[in-house]
């Protein structure tokens, strides 16, 4: 959108178009105020977007909602995104062989078959059943208030078998994290550790940029501007790239890491010595293929590798889970890679395909790459240190007319995204 005036006023001018600067603007609108909110890109959402490219829908890397998120219940309506699950559970490839795990909560039927799986010992199976119990009976505050440690150490004090942490949680949660090590502060591993088993992982039937577009389409026409680019904020003034200014009562900061750092660094010049975010990256290929694996069709399941050294570190098969991601037969086959930087795509498809080949055998020669995206700011790291009740959280307010919201100010989610989109929303509302 154009701007005419050299100067405009709003009651709140919002950064960023991601899903915390959306809720945010979503929860203001609900009281009457509309929030002006500036976005970069050409579209809305964030990290959370979605390609269409020759009819495949392509999520800007492999990305999941867990319905049991309490924010997004909050704020979203799952009937209009038209949710499709995965199943719960996973595949996971072990030197050459295929192990299952179901959660036999949402399939009681496969409780037998979760029991004979050497995935783990017998005592990591009831160590399951106690973890569920004990994430059940903590709130969300609760969990993020008591003491951290690494998500390693936890499951190791904790009693599991180094086989159960090698062969389920390092390459399913290392997938969730981004990173291999699972130094991930445990208690945001027991939040999302309850949060899959509570709910379901599913992605909408249009892709995972529907969530935002749904966010978007419940403010008014013209309050958000795209390709408007910040470079200042001063006080009660946001200076764009283009050099105008707007002013507004106050002024939110809903982008990454990253970006809010310098901004914050604008606003506090005589201490400003910013400690740089840290940030879990990923590598996202996806590929078309004439048919679902053999080993996978119709699982509606993960696929995991043990082998954390592959370039291949999790698959899934969105078009078994959500048929519209890719056109009538064809299969759309994510893969995704951890630890890997300055790589070039033509190279890594090369290096996946042949690794697939004892996966699947030669069909995976017949698989096409569509599209690879590199995503080095994928999530805010978060460590024991940036976590607990004794924690030195970033503050939401900054100064008297300055907020800032987004996962990296709380723990990296799209659930504290939106958690702190409302928070601020509501300090907004009451100095009205």
């Amino acid at each position: 959108m154009s701007i005419d005036s050299s100067d405009t006023e709003s009651p709140v001018i919002i950064v960023g178009a991601g899903i915390a600067g959306l809720t945010c603007a979503v929860y203001l609108k609900q009281v009457g105020i509309h929030a002006l909110v500036l976005e970069a890109s050409d579209g809305v959402g964030g990290r959370i977007r979605t390609d269409l490219v020759d009819g495949f829908q392509l999520d800007r890397g492999f990305q999941i909602l867990l319905t049991a998120y309490p924010e997004a219940q909050r704020l979203l309506n799952y009937s209009a995104l038209n949710l499709q699950p995965f199943r719960s559970g996973a595949l996971i490839h072990d030197q050459g062989q295929w192990l299952t795990l179901i959660n036999p909560l949402q399939e009681p039927t496969a409780v037998f078959q979760t029991l004979a799986s050497s995935v783990g010992t017998m005592g990591d199976k009831v160590r399951i059943a106690e973890l569920m119990r004990r994430t059940q009976g903590l709130s969300t505050d609760e969990v993020f208030q008591q003491k951290p440690s690494t998500t390693q150490s936890f499951l190791q004090e904790f009693g599991f078998s180094e086989q159960i942490i090698e062969r389920f949680f390092r390459p399913f949660f290392g997938g969730v994290f981004l990173e291999d090590a699972l130094s991930t502060s445990s208690n945001f591993f027991e939040f999302c550790f309850h949060m899959f088993f509570k709910g379901e992982a599913a992605v909408p039937a249009r892709g995972m940029g529907a969530i935002a577009a749904q966010l978007a389409e419940r403010l008014m026409p013209g309050q958000i501007w795209l390709n408007t680019s910040v470079d200042q904020v001063d006080g009660n003034t946001v200076r764009l790239a283009n050099g105008k200014t707007l002013t507004a009562k106050a002024i939110v900061l809903a982008v990454d890491g990253a970006q809010a750092a310098v901004l914050r660094s604008q606003l506090v010049r005589e201490n400003s010595h910013p400690i740089p975010p840290g940030f879990n990256q990923t590598i996202c290929t996806y590929f078309s293929a004439p048919k679902s694996p053999a080993s996978a069709k119709g699982q509606k399941l993960l696929m995991l590798n043990t082998q954390r050294k592959s370039v291949v570190h999790h698959i899934a098969v969105l078009s078994d889970v959500a048929p519209a991601y890719a056109p009538g037969g064809q299969s759309l086959i994510s893969v995704s890679t951890q630890g890997v930087t300055n790589v070039d795509p033509a190279l890594l498809t090369s290096q996946i395909q042949q690794e697939l080949g004892d996966w699947f055998g030669n069909e995976v020669q017949q698989w096409n790459p569509i599209r690879t995206y590199t995503i080095p700011h994928a999530l805010p790291t978060y460590n024991p240190e940036q976590a607990g009740e004794n924690a030195l959280r970033q503050p939401l307010q900054l100064t008297n007319s300055v907020y800032q919201c987004g996962d990296q100010t709380a723990y990296p989610s799209l659930n504290a995204a939106m958690q702190t989109g409302r928070e601020v929303a509501e300090m907004i509302i009451r100095q009205q």
